[in-house]
């Protein structure tokens, strides 16, 4: 067996509401609805499935908790542009922008959390622009 890609994750959260909008607004990613009335957000080829926290949908982790997952995504652009939009939308940075090492090679990255306070990374993997990092 040779793994080709991930297909989605779920994160377990208080509010999907919530979670929908602030992934909506700042991350440009789409809702979804699937299934049973159940809640995703989509971007690219993949999904992100969100389940509430006290009703999780079996078979699911050993212990769903929100606030718990540290996710990273590639964006297409500069980083500079990353941090403006961040910036319109009032979110806070917890790192960056900082260096670091991606799935195939050197990234940038800005770090911040959802509402849930899940540890967001936001990278790019475009050096054709100045970086100022923090």
């Amino acid at each position: 067996m040779r793994i080709d890609h991930l297909d989605h994750i779920v994160l377990t959260v208080t509010n999907i509401s919530a979670t929908i909008a602030f992934y909506s607004r700042v991350l440009g990613m789409q809702e979804i609805t699937f299934g049973d009335q159940r809640k995703a957000l989509a971007f690219g080829q993949q999904k992100i499935n969100l389940h509430s926290a006290g009703r999780p949908i079996a078979p699911h982790a050993a212990s769903p908790t929100p606030g718990t997952a540290d996710l990273c995504f590639i964006v297409a652009g500069g980083i500079q542009e990353v941090l403006a939009h961040l910036q319109t939308c009032g979110v806070a940075l917890e790192a960056g922008p900082v260096p670091r090492t991606g799935a195939t090679g050197p990234i940038i990255s800005v770090y911040f959390r959802d509402p849930d306070g899940n540890l967001l990374e936001v990278a790019t993997y475009e050096y054709d622009q100045p970086i100022q990092l923090s």
